[in-house]
C-alpha cells in the first residue's frame, strides 16, 4: 500500500564547502528525506527515565497500558532488570481488557527443531521461571477508561544487575536519532562499526564500552538500513524510469501542440533516460526580450528519485518571474550542469545572458566558467542569507545575531576596499578564522557582496520583491506534485503567457510636474516608471557642484549619503554615475537625474530608456494610449474637483465637518462596488463633465 506524497521536492542539500557530513537546511523546511523518516525509531528521553519511580501497587490507576508500562519499565530499570509484554485477554465487548507484564526472565524457552546444519548453535536462555509481574485490568468508570494493577509481584529468584550492567539489557540499548544519523554518515565514508564505536566514544568523550548502546546494535542498525535503502532503491529506480518515460512522452506530444516547443534529454549506458530539459514556444519568445539577467535556480530536490531540479528564470518589463526552461538531473557534477548549461543556450538558439544569479555549487561554477565565458556569475545573496543559520548558529551560539546584523551590513557595502577591511575584521572578531564556511564564501567573495557586483547588470532581480515574487512562483508550480508528468504540466501553465491577465492599465499620476518624469511615463512600464518616479523625487533633495572637467558632484542637501561623481559628455550624451545604479539595474539614478534637470533636459536620452522596461516589450497585449489619455482627462477633472472642494470646505468648520463625513460615505459606497469591467475607468472619463 503506497502512501500519498504531498510534495515531491525539498531544500535540504548537501553543503558544498567540501564536508561530507554538513548539510544545508533552509529555513522553513518542514520535509526530511524517505530515508530518513524511515530510519526514526520511538525513543524515551533520558529525562523521563530518571524521574521518580516508586514501587507498583495494586490498585494503582493509569490512564492507559502505555503509560502503566512505561512507569513499569523505568521502575524496572532502577531495580536491575527489564521486563516484557506477555499475553494479553480480549473479549468481544471491551476488547482487550487485560495486560500481563512480566520480567525479563520469567517463564522458561521451549525446545526447538534444531536446523539441519552441520554446526547449530545453542544458545543458553536468560528465562529461569522469574515470577515477579505486573497484570492490569481495564475498567469504565463513569464512561472514562482507565487501568489498574490487579497483581503485582517483585519477587526475583535470580540476581538483579548494577546499573553499568542494567543498561546493556537489549530492553534499554537504545541508539538515539542524532547517533543514528551519525552512524549512518560513518559508514558511508566508509568506516567500520567498530571504527564507528571508537569515534562515537571520543565524540561523547566517554571510556570504551560506555556507551547506551554494544557493538552488536552498530551492526544491526547499519545492517538493517542498506537493506532498506536497498529495497527502496530498486523501487524507487523502477518508478523513477517509468516516471522519466511519462516524461519523455509528455516532450514528445507538446511538440505537436506548440512548434515552438523544444526539449532533450541523455541516455545511460543501459539506454536509461538520465537528464532531461524542456522550454516552451512562449519561455524562448520571452527569452528574446528579457533574456539579459538569468537566474537558474537549483535549490530543489526530488525526494522521490533523488533528481536534481534546475528552473531558469527571468524578469519581464512589469517586475514578474518569467519561467524560460526546466532541467532534470542525475547528479551536481560539472558534467552534468555543463549538459544544462549547453542544452539552454541551445534552446535559446544560441543567445547567452549577460549576467546568471545560481547558488552557490562548485561544479555549477566550473561549468558557467567553461560555457558562460562572456556571462557575469552572480551568487544570488538570498541563497546565502538562507544558510546562515545553518553555518554559524551553532558554532557562534549567542553571539550568531550580532554576527548576522554586522554580516548584512558587509553585504551592502559599496566600496570593494570596505569590504574587505570590513571583512577580515569581522571574521577575527568572531574567531571564525579558519571556520571552512567562511573559507568558501571567501573564495565566491567576488561574485556576492555588492561592492563587487554593482557594475553587474541584474535588471532589479536581487530586490525583495522579485526574491518574493520567485519564491511564489516555485511554490506554485512545486506544490502538490506527486509524478513528474503532472509538475510538467504545471510548469507549461505557468509558462503559458495567454494564460497571464494584466489589469487594465491603471493611472499612473505625476508627482513633481517635471516634463522628464512626463516623458518616462509615456513610455515606461508602471513598474519601471514607478522605479524612476522615486528616482526623480528624490533627485530633488541633491545639490550639484561642478567640477572644472565639466563632470559634476553630487551629494544630499542633509549628507544623509556620500558624495557621487557624476559624468556627464555633451557630445553624445552620455551621463555615467559613480553609484552605477543605471549599469546594475538599467534605470537612471537620482544623481544622473539631477544632472540632467540642471543641464535643461525636458526628455530622457533614448538610450536610458531600455527596451526591457518600455511598455511596447510587454509579452501580453496592454491597452493602447487612449487608456493613458482618457484616465489622464479623468485624473484632471478629480484634481480640479477636489481642489475647488478642499477650497470651500476650510472656509468654515462646519463646512469642513460636512464635506469629511459625506466623502467617507461616498468612498465605502465606490469600494463596495462591483468591476463590471476593466474599462471602467476608461468609460468613467467619456463621462465626466466639467464642474
Amino acid at each position: 500500500m503506497s502512501t500519498k506524497s504531498t510534495n515531491i521536492w525539498i531544500r535540504r542539500q548537501q553543503c558544498t564547502c567540501g564536508d561530507w557530513k554538513c548539510y544545508i537546511k533552509y529555513e522553513g523546511d518542514d520535509q526530511l528525506s524517505v530515508s530518513s523518516q524511515q530510519i526514526k525509531t520511538e525513543t524515551t528521553s533520558a529525562s523521563s527515565s530518571l524521574e521518580a519511580v516508586f514501587t507498583p501497587y495494586v490498585g494503582q490507576i493509569f490512564k492507559s497500558d502505555d503509560e502503566a508500562f512505561e512507569y513499569y519499565s523505568n521502575f524496572a530499570r532502577k531495580n536491575g532488570f527489564s521486563i516484557r509484554k506477555a499475553r494479553s485477554t480480549e473479549s468481544q465487548n471491551l476488547g482487550i481488557y487485560r495486560r500481563d507484564f512480566v520480567c525479563y526472565r520469567s517463564g522458561f524457552n521451549q525446545p526447538r527443531k534444531k536446523a539441519n546444519v552441520e554446526h547449530p548453535r545453542d544458545r543458553k536462555s536468560v528465562r529461569c521461571g522469574c515470577d515477579a509481574k505486573l497484570y492490569l485490568t481495564k475498567e469504565i468508570v463513569d464512561g472514562v477508561t482507565q487501568w489498574y494493577v490487579s497483581q503485582f509481584s517483585n519477587v526475583h529468584n535470580h540476581e538483579l544487575l548494577e546499573d553499568d550492567q542494567v543498561r546493556l539489557l537489549p530492553a534499554y540499548r537504545k541508539i538515539q536519532e542524532a547517533d543514528q544519523e551519525r552512524i549512518l554518515l560513518l559508514s558511508k565514508a566508509g568506516f567500520p562499526v567498530n571504527r564507528i564505536v571508537k569515534v562515537l566514544e571520543l565524540e561523547k568523550g566517554v571510556q570504551p564500552g560506555q556507551l547506551p548502546f554494544i557493538e552488536k546494535d552498530v551492526r544491526n542498525f547499519v545492517r538493517t538500513c542498506k537493506k532498506t535503502v536497498q529495497e527502496n532503491d530498486a523501487l524507487l529506480t523502477e518508478k523513477r524510469e517509468n516516471d522519466t518515460l511519462e516524461l519523455l512522452e509528455a516532450c514528445k506530444s507538446m511538440v505537436e501542440r506548440d512548434v515552438d516547443f523544444v526539449y532533450d534529454y541523455t541516455t545511460d549506458e543501459n539506454d536509461k533516460v538520465e537528464n532531461i530539459a524542456w522550454s516552451y514556444g512562449d519561455s524562448v519568445r520571452a527569452y528574446s526580450l528579457f533574456g539579459d539577467v538569468v537566474t537558474f535556480d537549483t535549490t530543489y530536490r526530488s525526494i522521490t528519485y533523488g533528481l536534481l531540479l534546475g528552473v531558469w528564470f527571468g524578469m519581464d518589463n512589469h517586475g514578474e518571474t518569467i519561467s524560460f526552461g526546466c532541467v532534470l538531473l542525475q547528479d551536481e557534477s560539472s558534467q552534468s550542469f555543463i549538459w544544462a548549461l549547453q542544452t539552454f543556450v541551445r534552446f535559446m538558439r544560441g543567445r547567452f545572458p549577460q549576467t546568471i544569479l545560481t547558488d552557490i555549487d562548485s561544479g555549477l561554477r566550473d561549468g558557467i566558467a567553461r560555457e558562460f565565458p562572456n556571462t557575469k556569475h552572480v551568487i544570488c545573496i538570498w541563497h546565502i542569507l538562507s544558510k546562515l543559520s545553518s553555518w554559524f548558529s551553532p558554532p557562534l551560539g549567542s553571539q550568531y545575531e550580532e554576527f548576522k546584523a554586522e554580516f548584512d551590513m558587509l553585504c551592502h557595502l559599496e566600496g570593494v576596499e570596505d569590504f574587505e577591511h570590513q571583512w577580515n575584521i569581522l571574521v577575527a572578531r568572531f574567531g571564525l578564522v579558519s571556520d571552512k564556511h567562511i573559507a568558501l564564501l571567501s573564495s565566491y567573495r567576488a561574485s556576492w557582496p555588492f561592492s563587487y557586483i554593482r557594475g553587474y547588470f541584474l535588471a532589479r532581480t536581487m530586490t525583495v520583491e522579485f526574491s518574493q515574487s520567485l519564491e511564489t512562483f516555485l511554490k506554485r508550480i512545486l506544490s502538490g506534485q506527486t509524478c513528474l508528468q503532472v509538475f510538467f504540466e504545471q510548469v507549461g501553465a505557468a509558462a503559458n503567457f495567454g494564460n497571464l491577465t494584466r489589469e487594465g492599465m491603471q493611472y499612473m499620476h505625476t508627482k513633481t510636474c517635471m516634463p522628464i518624469e512626463e516623458h518616462a511615463r509615456s513610455i515606461l512600464t508602471p513598474y519601471a516608471f514607478r522605479v524612476i518616479q522615486h528616482e526623480i523625487e528624490l533627485s530633488m533633495q541633491y545639490a550639484t557642484t561642478e567640477m572644472a572637467n565639466g563632470s559634476y558632484l553630487v551629494r544630499h542637501y542633509k549628507k544623509m549619503d556620500g558624495e557621487y561623481l557624476v559624468i556627464w559628455m555633451p557630445e553624445d550624451e552620455q551621463i555615467h554615475c559613480s553609484c552605477k545604479e543605471f549599469e546594475h539595474s538599467g534605470i537612471l539614478c537620482r544623481h544622473s537625474l539631477r544632472v540632467l534637470s540642471i543641464k535643461n533636459y525636458f526628455q530622457l536620452p533614448e538610450k536610458y530608456l531600455l527596451l526591457r522596461w518600455r511598455l511596447e516589450s510587454s509579452l501580453i497585449p496592454i491597452e493602447d494610449h487612449n487608456a493613458q489619455s482618457s484616465s489622464d482627462e479623468c485624473a484632471q477633472a478629480f484634481h480640479s474637483l477636489a481642489a475647488t472642494l478642499l477650497t470651500e470646505s476650510l472656509i468654515s468648520k462646519e463646512r469642513f465637518n460636512y464635506v469629511h463625513r459625506e466623502l467617507t460615505g461616498i468612498l465605502d459606497n465606490v469600494r463596495n462596488m462591483p468591476v463590471i469591467d476593466e474599462f471602467a475607468v476608461n468609460m468613467a472619463a467619456n463621462n465626466v463633465s466639467e464642474p
